[in-house]
């Protein structure tokens, strides 16, 4: 066997390859982030090995910079694993009580993680493609977000322009509302508008939903409002619109493409009553391959929903100390815990599930958690077999 690690960087990539009997095939070499140092390394690994040699090469989970190594690797058919970089750092300390930590030594460190008998999923090509999905579902993730903060400054801006405007409409984040304000920024330009405009303008964004008694009340209402005359807030709220409208073309996009991957793949998950698209390819996403584990508990802690533990002596993990772990994808738990409350909604048994915990007097978020954990072993048993999801 001969295992290859590698430190990814920005720029330079170094590489360490070692044989099975630990004999240094190749010491810490560098190459360049691009095809030339791509073709080096390859030409360096055929070099160390014989056409009888199982190959492994190992690199860590850097984010984009292991992106374009980890496909060339793949494509030239070589045994590639992705490994965590806290394994890592916790497999180097163990190594070492020195508090030492350079490229060259994260290159040999990898190369004997795959020697030794850690127990490492290979990544596959499937695996590889699945990060378009979440390259999409995070972009979403982020330009949701985004949108979210605008809506709170268009709530902030209406408080100081027109306060009296929120009692008057369902939700100030309404196409009808937003057409109104994008015209008529402030109450002074609303109280200063011909009813007949006014009215056409509030119709029409409202679909007939809003008439002429409807335009005449805001209208009453913004020329006694307490609202402030300020240009420059005026101004800021028709530009915030403006963005939104504009994040909102761009999300919609977005879900678009989701929704043409996921329709392809059509997943068992989305069988799951309460679990849209949107949702479920988030969590198919963030998971990835589900071959990589075993059972559902190496999904849990994977996810991070795992209960952590510490014993020290007498003392052990009760109470205070038996906290769940909270690692790996922050995106995957988002997504986790969002579907759950929807699955706890539409479906009996996730339903009544939740209403036991509640009884047993826990938190709701608590409750949400167990839930959680029953959706993770629910899903991990339903994308593992292919089958539909069954109503009890």
């Amino acid at each position: 066997m001969v295992c290859v690690g590698i430190d990814v960087a920005k720029d330079k990539h170094d590489c360490f390859i070692l044989s099975s009997e630990g004999e240094v095939l190749a010491d810490v070499f560098t190459i360049a982030n691009n095809r030339d140092g791509f073709e080096l390394l390859l030409q360096t690994i055929r070099s160390c090995a014989r056409p009888t040699d199982n190959i492994k090469v190992g690199l860590e989970a850097t984010g984009h910079y292991s992106y374009n190594i980890l496909g060339f690797l793949l494509e030239n058919g070589l045994h590639t694993f992705l490994i965590n970089p806290l394994h890592t750092n916790l497999y180097r300390k163990s190594l070492s009580l020195r508090q030492t930590k350079t490229d060259r030594i994260d290159a040999r460190t990898i190369a004997s993680m795959l020697m030794s008998d850690v127990d490492l999923k290979s990544y596959t090509d499937t695996a590889y493609h699945n990060e378009e999905l979440k390259s999409l579902t995070r972009y979403r993730f982020g330009k949701v977000n985004e949108r979210a903060q605008l809506k709170q400054s268009v709530s902030r801006l209406v408080n100081i322009l027109f306060p009296e405007l929120e009692t008057l409409v369902p939700s100030l984040h309404m196409a009808s509302v937003y057409a109104m304000l994008a015209e008529f920024p402030s109450a002074r330009q609303i109280a200063d508008a011909h009813l007949t405009h006014f009215k056409a303008v509030l119709t029409d964004a409202s679909r007939g939903r809003y008439d002429r008694d409807k335009a005449v009340e805001i209208r009453e209402a913004a020329r006694r409002s307490v609202g402030s005359a300020m240009p420059a807030k005026s101004l800021e709220l028709q530009h915030t619109i403006r963005l939104i409208r504009e994040l909102d073309k761009e999300i919609d996009e977005i879900e678009a493409a989701i929704k043409a991957i996921i329709d392809e793949m059509a997943p068992p998950i989305l069988t799951i009553p309460g679990i849209s698209y949107r949702m479920g390819a988030m969590i198919l996403a963030e998971i990835g391959d589900f071959s990589r584990f075993d059972s559902s508990d190496k999904l849990l802690a994977y996810a991070g929903l795992s209960p952590s533990t510490y014993e020290s002596g007498k003392l052990k993990a009760t109470g205070t100390y038996a906290h769940m772990e909270k690692r790996g994808s922050r995106y995957l738990r988002y997504a986790l815990f969002n579907a759950t409350k929807f699955v706890c909604h539409w479906e009996p048994s996730f339903a009544a599930y939740l209403a036991r915990k509640r009884a047993e007097g826990k938190h709701y978020n608590v409750a949400i958690s167990h839930a959680a954990k029953k959706l993770v072993r629910l899903i991990f048993a339903l994308q593992t077999s292919g089958k539909a999801f069954q109503s009890a």
